[in-house]
């Protein structure tokens, strides 16, 4: 009886998240977090917005903004930069932060920054070289991937 319980239960679960993952919509950029909408006129007012969609990921609300050029910024619920990915161009700078950007003119000197994401305790940075940079929160170099 009890694995019947546990089996019906864990069906239940995975049908509500399953159907509260499909909830993605379309929305229009105005109905974006405020800190959203400052942050995309701060940073690519001269780029025209593709389409803004809302996204549920398992119970968690989330933003993806793509834009004409084919770069894409994705927020959290509170409207804060989760990940940054211009793609074709360089992030801009204003965007990576100031120790980040520090070590990568000293170290190479020649590249881009083409996408940054922000985690709970790190950043992630790939480069125009192919390499995949990670920070801790304090901006130290933890680790290298190519």
């Amino acid at each position: 009886m009890k694995k019947i319980i546990f089996a019906a239960l864990a069906l239940f679960t995975i049908g509500i998240a399953t159907a509260s993952a499909d909830k993605n919509r379309i929305i229009a950029k105005e109905n974006l977090p405020q800190k959203s909408q400052q942050f995309i006129n701060s940073h690519f007012s001269s780029i025209k917005v593709s389409y803004v969609k809302e996204e549920y990921d398992f119970f968690e609300k989330s933003f993806e903004v793509v834009f004409a050029d084919g770069s894409k910024v994705e927020f959290a619920r509170n409207g804060e930069w989760k990940e940054v990915d211009c793609r074709y161009t360089a992030v801009p700078t204003p965007i990576v932060p100031q120790a980040i950007v520090k070590y990568i003119k000293s170290n190479y000197p020649d590249v881009k920054v083409l996408q940054i994401e922000k985690k709970r305790s790190d950043y992630e940075v790939k480069i125009s070289n192919r390499l995949e940079l990670t920070f801790d929160s304090k901006y130290n170099i933890i680790d290298i991937d190519d």
